[in-house]
């Protein structure tokens, strides 16, 4: 029986880009895309990541992401619910 507890990928990089979306590297070396265009309606800590700059400031907080407004987001959400970019081989990159 296992007794440790499973965790996903935690982010070690993190690239805003301009559509509001961000393209992630995780742990175990795969990339994704997180979309954050619906989080910025989900109260006043994400709405003020309308702002270009604010939203720009994202950083590793050494598990997930998070801006200097201290939104911040579940490691878990960020990996799962991400796409994965995959190179043309057909494997994660």
């Amino acid at each position: 029986m296992r007794t440790e507890p499973i965790t996903n990928p935690r982010v070690v990089n993190v690239r805003p880009e301009p559509d509001y979306t961000l393209h992630l590297w995780f742990t175990n070396g795969e990339q994704g895309i997180f979309d954050m265009k619906p989080w910025l309606d989900r109260g006043p800590v994400f709405r003020a990541l309308r702002d270009v700059s604010l939203f720009n400031a994202v950083h590793p907080d050494g598990l997930s992401i998070e801006w200097p407004n201290d939104a911040s987001l579940c490691p878990d959400t960020v990996y799962e619910e991400s796409v994965k970019i995959v190179d043309k081989s057909g494997t994660s990159s």
